[in-house]
Formats: C-alpha cells, sequence, structure tokens
C-alpha cells in the first residue's frame, strides 16, 4: 500500500469517527471533556414539512482544554471546564430562535463553549435521525485562535420600539418624527400597523401568515415614503442596522415563524410587545393604551408628534 493511499485510508476513516476519536488523532498536548450521543427533541430544517414538527437531533462535542493543575489537585469545580458548559451550550443555542441549518447550530455552540476560559478548540457534531433510513449530520472544528464566529446574544444592542398606528404612511408628520429618532443614539424599530384589512382564511396558521404578511406589506409602504427606513427581516440583518444606529422597519414574518416561543397572535400590539421583549428594548412606544406592569417600558403616542 503506497504511502498516499495510507493517508487517504487514514483521512477516511476519520472523516466517519466519533469527534473524540479525531480530536485525539491530532495528538495535541491538552485535556479533552466530551459529551456523546447527547439525543434531543428539536424543530429544525429549511423544508417546510419540518415547521411544526419535532424530530430527534443527536449532539456529540468534544472540548480541548487547557489544563488547570492546581484546580484539577485541589478538586475545585469552579477552576475546570465543566461537563454542564457543553449541555448548557446545546440549551441556550436551541432556545434562542428557530433555526433551518445545522450548520448555524453547531456554530453557535461551538462559539459558545470557546467563550470560557480554559477552551482551546471544540468540534461539534450534529446529526438528524428521523429524516429517514440514514443520519444527516454536520461537523465542525473551531478554535479560540481563531475567535468565535457567530455574534451572540450577550452583547445585542438594545432598541427603542415604536409601533406605528393605521395610516401613519400618509401622516404629514412622518418626515418631523423620523427626523427626530434618526438624531437620537438609541436606535429605533419602527413596526408599521396596515391599513386595509386582510383577506380572512378559514384556518389560524394560514391566518397568521396573512397578518403577517399584510404587516409588512405596511412596512415597505412605509419604507417607499423615506430612504431611511430600512426594511429588514432577520435577526443579523436587525443587528447589524441597529448597531449602526438610526431607523430600522421590522418585516416580522421571518422571525416570528423562526421563534421557539412566539407571540400569541398577530395581533401588532402584541407583536410589538412579544418583539420588544425579545429584544430587550429600552422602550416600546404604543399608539393605543399601556400595559404598565410589562416587562419593557411603554409609552403612549397618541400621534406622531409625541413619538
Amino acid at each position: 500500500m503506497s504511502d498516499r493511499h495510507a493517508r487517504d485510508q487514514h483521512a477516511l476513516r476519520l472523516a466517519f469517527a466519533a469527534p473524540l476519536d479525531r480530536a485525539r488523532a491530532d495528538a495535541l498536548p491538552l485535556d479533552r471533556i466530551s459529551l456523546r450521543e447527547h439525543v434531543r427533541e428539536v424543530e429544525i430544517g429549511a423544508f417546510q414539512l419540518e415547521r411544526g414538527v419535532l424530530q430527534r437531533v443527536r449532539f456529540d462535542i468534544v472540548a480541548e482544554v487547557v489544563p488547570d493543575t492546581e484546580a484539577v489537585l485541589g478538586d475545585d469545580v469552579d477552576g475546570i471546564l465543566s461537563y454542564d458548559t457543553l449541555i448548557e451550550a446545546i440549551d441556550v443555542e436551541l432556545e434562542a430562535e428557530r433555526l433551518n441549518l445545522l450548520e448555524t447550530l453547531a456554530e453557535r455552540i461551538a462559539a459558545r463553549v470557546l467563550l470560557h476560559d480554559r477552551a482551546a478548540r471544540v468540534f461539534v457534531r450534529i446529526e438528524k435521525l428521523d429524516r429517514g433510513p440514514h443520519v444527516l449530520g454536520v461537523e465542525i472544528v473551531r478554535s479560540r485562535a481563531a475567535g468565535p464566529v457567530v455574534p451572540l446574544a450577550e452583547d445585542a444592542p438594545t432598541p427603542r420600539i415604536v409601533l406605528l398606528a393605521e395610516g401613519a404612511q400618509d401622516d404629514p408628520a412622518l418626515g418631523a418624527m423620523l427626523d427626530r429618532l434618526a438624531g437620537d443614539p438609541v436606535p429605533t424599530v419602527l413596526i408599521a400597523t396596515p391599513d386595509f384589512d386582510a383577506p380572512r382564511a378559514a384556518h389560524p396558521m394560514p391566518q397568521r401568515r396573512i397578518d403577517l404578511l399584510a404587516m409588512e406589506q405596511a412596512a415597505w409602504r412605509l419604507a417607499a415614503r423615506d430612504d431611511r427606513c430600512v426594511v429588514v427581516d432577520s435577526r443579523t440583518e436587525l443587528d447589524w442596522s441597529m448597531r449602526r444606529g438610526g431607523i430600522t422597519l421590522w418585516a416580522p414574518s421571518r422571525i416570528v415563524l423562526d421563534a421557539t416561543h412566539g407571540p400569541e397572535n398577530a395581533d401588532p400590539a402584541t407583536l410589538a410587545r412579544w418583539f420588544a421583549a425579545e429584544f430587550a428594548a429600552v422602550e416600546l412606544v404604543l399608539p393605543g393604551p399601556i400595559a404598565p406592569d410589562g416587562p419593557v417600558p411603554e409609552r403612549q403616542a397618541g400621534s406622531l408628534d409625541a413619538v
């Protein structure tokens, strides 16, 4: 057998080996902790048939750690990277939002594990067990040297949320309101209310979609009035837009439908309150009655002049 063929065979065996075996094969002088065959029921997937359905997903994680001999010899649990760190990374990222891709989930779990001071490198393998007579999966390796590859929620900006009343798109006071908000250092997210009656459906699921799309139509009508109103629909776009400051206009369908714990309905006020809580808003401005005991401070603004 040639050296090249032997190397190819070795690489092939490692490609389908357990993450722990792959980590060992590199022979780096680091300690390792592992979580193996951790199975959870998860709603994940890009296909419509995967929405609203839980499927079994298996997680295998190996974290290579810089050892703290003093902590180990002293039996000090606070000085090591705990197994709970691996499980917590899975819990937090599954709870954050519904995802389409295993790749995205793996990246976020790896980034969260690497936040630990002792973590040097992490192997993450995630597999779908119920998509057919086979196992579908993804495996990644990330290191502290490269740094976290995805933004984490801890440093997300905290915006002001403004729910606009019906007809705001045609209100003469719109320009002056946008001038005030654009000059404020606190980023503002606007939510437009439809000024038309959406079609009615016989089933709640299509009705939810119709109501969300009606709000998006209202958002695009508002965006057409002023170039400062940029419509965004994903968490990544929202994060980037809010970090730039100024004004963002929310198109709600994607985030609402991908939420692990979404709003009760698509009523604009309900959506605004849910969104404000999700993004830890500093303030929620509403055209109608406020809820004084909500998780986010609310203020009533009966006209655009009062926003």
